[in-house]
């Protein structure tokens, strides 16, 4: 317990008067730490007085005092420990002044807007494809129809010897009809060969015209999205300590850490791929497409660059 309270001494206090502590103890200048990470004295000094807004991003502010740290024999981990809980209030801060922003909430509005068109547009789609299903399927009605009111031959008034008429709907047997003698030869039906006389049209199944699916012109060419987008890749190899971070198109992180000397990275993303290197002196090598990139093209403050590459 004692050895480890010798070697690592509980120090309290803000981040940076921590490693300004630890940095004098060591003997070293700023000028010293500086150099070692390939970064401005002012850098430094804005990281040991707390000034944490000179600093690009807390990604990189994290970086720098990881690294700071180590060099000065600290334990990083409880370092960036400490310096979260002394951003966190920065951190309230500046999302209540960015809620606070106007253009945060007109930008917000027109997301809502946008999500809403594009769910009645898919409503709408929907609404369409499925009445266009509905037509297709649905079986024409027959040209012909069975016809109504046909007599049947077995259903005729029986006539009395007296004249009179039986009542109407009563049903007599052809037989009957041969033994009286009272109906007249140009209203007896023929019941002869009634199935002859039938013309009701034939099974409903024999009516209904066939019908053929097509395929959905706007579903043939459903993986044309996929062959639109470029997958490029990019190479690095580094000869120092160097924070990389890389992102494509869609914003996803493919490289985010601390390169040492000897590593390299070989990622692949969709283009544009956006790259920002925090030391440039410390990259060896770099290749896009399989063919080396010039980092002097690329414009570089106090050593560190920042791009996007694309086909």
């Amino acid at each position: 317990m004692a050895t480890d309270e010798n070697s690592q001494p509980a120090m309290k206090g803000p981040v940076g008067r921590q490693l300004q502590k630890a940095r004098e103890a060591s003997g070293l200048s700023v000028s010293d730490v500086a150099g070692a990470q390939h970064l401005r004295p002012s850098v430094i000094q804005a990281i040991e007085s707390g000034n944490y807004s000179q600093i690009d991003s807390e990604l990189f502010l994290k970086g720098y005092v990881r690294t700071y740290a180590k060099q000065v024999g600290l334990d990083a981990d409880a370092v960036i420990a400490d310096l979260d809980q002394e951003l966190e209030p920065i951190r309230q801060q500046r999302e209540q002044e960015h809620e606070a922003n106007p253009l945060v909430d007109i930008e917000r509005r027109r997301r809502r807007k946008r999500q809403l068109a594009k769910t009645l547009i898919f409503l709408a789609i929907l609404g369409i494809a499925g009445y266009l299903a509905f037509a297709l399927l649905m079986p024409e009605p027959e040209a012909g129809g069975v016809q109504s009111g046909a007599s049947d031959p077995a259903d005729v008034l029986a006539v009395t010897d007296s004249g009179e008429g039986a009542v109407s709907g009563q049903s007599v047997l052809p037989g009957a009809l041969a033994e009286s003698g009272n109906l007249g030869t140009s209203e007896e039906p023929n019941v002869e060969n009634p199935v002859a006389e039938d013309t009701s049209p034939g099974p409903l199944t024999e009516q209904i015209p066939a019908v053929v699916e097509t395929p959905d012109p706007a579903l043939e060419n459903r993986s044309g999205l996929a062959e639109a987008t470029d997958i490029v890749r990019l190479q690095i190899s580094f000869i120092d300590d160097c924070w990389v971070q890389v992102s494509d198109a869609t914003g996803k992180r493919l490289v985010n850490a601390l390169l040492r000397n000897g590593d390299e990275i070989d990622v692949s993303g969709q283009a544009p791929l956006r790259v920002v290197i925090g030391a440039v002196d410390a990259v060896e090598s770099i290749r896009f497409q399989g063919e080396p990139l010039d980092l002097g093209d690329y414009r570089s403050v106090n050593n560190r660059s920042e791009f996007s590459l694309t086909i």
